[in-house]
């Protein structure tokens, strides 16, 4: 005797060894013995043989139209071979049955199953509406494989072409666009990424990027809600100074200025003035929501994305031609020696006279000039500018000196050996690049005059407000850095920790309010510091210990290191453009380290062939690769060793740290590097400022 049985829904049969009065011992097709509940034996039969029977009936159950067996079925439950003789005829035979029994499982959305070997048909409405959707997930499955068919023929479908970042960068891996690149990418045997740029749906280099990194981290766009920025209601008294700011000629978001008073005296008091936005703007206010979500303004070649409406920037920019609401810092020094003899900290309204552009005038203000009264300018200067001539030259000679004290705390010498690179785009149409500009990249000295002495007082304010919300009690976000060990890192706390980088006890930046939300917390704990004094802890808008705090500081932390890296990668787009521009396919370069070479006239790190056995500081001509500016990489092999003076080993150490990172090409579908970009003064966009 041989039994048909189901075995967790799949059915067997074999041969009849034993029975018992709950289970049989059923020998398989395979010689296996198994223990079957009687209760999951459906049908005993003596002829034909098993397999013989499985055979006939798998091959006879396709044949079987569900439609046609669901009319004949009754409205309530029935056997399967109950259907088998409506269906077939009164006399169906042993195949027939098991047929129409695999059949009616094979069909849940005809019938559901009721029990052992027992059916009852879905309602109507519910039939329509399962085949509705098994129809549908057919069309589907042919829309996926029309697609999956034009990408491998190197052909980018428009819905594809329209998910093209969420495919790469944020996938719903049950989308069929997703599916389609899966599939083709198996298929042609290449990268998804690959697999995309040769079916043409990446159109635009820079477009990819741009909106790469749109879609990451601006996904509902770069516009502003609108806001009204509310007017500073304090009554703050006027300062009797007449203040002057240093930025490059595209900065909009002015947010410092110097003063110098009492030259000639013996005394001279220094003004740092910060604009002053956290007397207006609230924490928790529909402003402060906006400018914590974004927490910076991004950089980039050609454009940017404010941190804040350019209405709102208006209102508390340290624009010249008034007076201006300010949190200014008053340090006083000794003419002669320029030891720091006090500092204060007020809130007021200051005039601004002069909003100069170091690009403008970098050429004409000299050091040269600066330290002698007889030199002539390095180019032709403005009369009002040349006015400023001993407020300038003091401010240099303080920073110089403030520049070699901390360098005495450090440890070891801040080099600059190379310089700043500027790029600027000729040709833009609208508001924003879009990526075939004609960029043209400049240098600047690093430590330009101008430069140094904005970044030193920006450090003198950043380090002073640091130790007053320090000394009263008062969370504020420093920066730290335990020491200057390779690898060790430029750290965001709570904690007012040494920054070993800068050489200062401790560093909080206060000094950009209006381009980073950090310095705009931090001014709101200042503030509360001048106006409250030994009870700010109090007043000030976060607490020690506060979890908010802690959470802006993660936040920013993750956001600065994000735009960094877009910023980093955009240079990078536009250095490379650059080499394509000019046609230049060699170059002469610096080894770093480890086959990695930095380019001596470009902005540009590239990993080279045959760099590998060279010392650190060789000179050496390159020949360059094919450039791919989706992954922004460019290789390149030495043609030449040039017999040029090396770099110092102490400058190579402090540029190698981060070569590598500069070298990379882009890593796509990857988590951002966390590490964070260390500190250093004065770089040309420095961050002390």
């Amino acid at each position: 005797m041989f039994a048909l049985f189901d075995e967790a829904g799949k059915f067997l049969t074999g041969r009849v060894m034993s029975e018992a009065e709950s289970s049989l011992q059923i020998e398989l097709e395979t010689g296996k013995r198994v223990k079957v509940k009687a209760a999951n034996v459906l049908l005993k039969f003596d002829k034909p043989a098993p397999a013989a029977l499985m055979a006939s009936a798998q091959a006879l159950a396709p044949d079987i139209e569900l439609d046609l067996a669901w009319e004949f079925a009754p409205d309530e439950e029935f056997g399967y071979a109950d259907l088998a003789k409506d269906y077939f005829s009164a006399q169906a035979t042993l195949e027939q049955q098991v047929a129409a029994l695999l059949r009616l499982t094979d069909a849940p959305h005809y019938f559901r199953r009721a029990g052992k070997g027992r059916f009852k048909k879905a309602p109507p409405e519910i039939l329509q509406q399962a085949l509705a959707a098994i129809e549908k997930k057919k069309q589907l499955q042919e829309q996926i494989d029309g697609w999956t068919a034009d990408l491998a023929a190197g052909s980018c479908p428009e819905p594809i072409r329209q998910q093209l970042y969420k495919i790469l960068f944020k996938p719903d891996k049950n989308a069929a666009e997703y599916k389609a690149v899966v599939h083709a990418a198996r298929e042609t045997h290449l990268a998804p990424l690959a697999l995309l740029q040769k079916a043409g749906a990446i159109r635009n280099a820079y477009q990819f990027h741009w909106q790469r990194f749109l879609f990451e981290h601006f996904p509902k766009g770069t516009g502003f809600p609108a806001l009204q920025a509310a007017p500073v209601a304090d009554e703050l008294p006027l300062a009797n100074v007449q203040a002057f700011s240093v930025d490059d000629s595209s900065t909009t978001e002015i947010d410092d200025a110097l003063s110098v008073q009492g030259l000639g005296t013996g005394t001279v008091v220094v003004g740092i003035h910060i604009a002053a936005p956290g007397l207006a703007i609230t924490p928790d206010s529909p402003i402060d929501q906006v400018a914590r979500q974004r927490l910076s303004t991004v950089y980039m070649p050609g454009h940017k994305i404010t941190m804040l409406p350019d209405a709102v920037v208006q209102t508390y920019t340290l624009e010249a031609g008034a007076p201006r609401p300010a949190l200014s810092l008053y340090l006083t020094f000794d003419e002669a020696e320029l030891n720091l003899q006090a500092s204060t900290t007020r809130l007021e309204r200051v005039p601004i006279a002069h909003n100069l552009r170091h690009d403008q005038l970098d050429q004409a203000i000299t050091a040269d000039w600066l330290q002698d009264p007889t030199a002539p300018t390095g180019a032709p200067l403005a009369d009002d500018i040349a006015a400023l001539r001993p407020e300038l030259s003091f401010l240099f000679r303080l920073a110089q000196v403030c520049k070699a004290r901390r360098e005495v705390v450090r440890g070891k010498p801040e080099t600059f050996n190379r310089p700043d690179y500027t790029f600027k785009l000729e040709g833009v149409q609208g508001d924003e690049p879009h990526g075939d500009e004609t960029v043209v990249i400049g240098t600047r000295s690093r430590g330009a005059p101008l430069d140094l002495m904005v970044a030193e007082a920006m450090i003198l304010a950043n380090s002073t407000w640091g130790q007053l919300l320090a000394d009263s009690g008062v969370p504020g976000i420093y920066r730290s850095q335990a020491s200057l060990a390779p690898g060790m890192k430029v750290r965001m706390g709570a904690k007012a920790l040494p920054h070993a980088g800068i050489g200062v006890k401790c560093y909080a930046w206060s000094t950009s309010p209006l381009r980073r939300y950090t310095d705009l917390v931090n001014q709101w704990q200042i503030i509360a510091c001048v106006r409250h004094g030994q009870t700010a802890a109090l007043a000030a808008p976060f607490k020690p210990k506060d979890a908010g705090l802690f959470a802006v500081i993660s936040g920013f932390d993750a956001a600065y290191t994000a735009y960094n890296q877009f910023q980093n990668g955009m240079e990078r787009y536009w250095t490379l453009h650059y080499l394509q521009q000019h046609g230049l396919t060699e170059l002469t370069a610096t080894v770093i380290k480890d086959g990695l070479v930095r380019a001596d006239e470009l902005p540009l790190v590239l990993s080279v062939l045959g760099a590998d056995g060279l010392p650190r500081g060789a000179q050496v001509r390159v020949r360059l690769g094919q450039i791919d500016d989706i992954s922004l990489d460019v290789g390149g092999t030495v043609i030449e060793r040039l017999d040029s003076p090396a770099l110092s080993a102490e400058a190579l150490d402090d540029e190698a740290e981060d070569a590598a990172e500069l070298a990379a090409p882009l890593a796509i579908a990857m988590d951002l590097d966390e590490a964070q970009p260390g500190d250093t003064a004065p770089p040309g966009a420095s961050p002390a400022a």
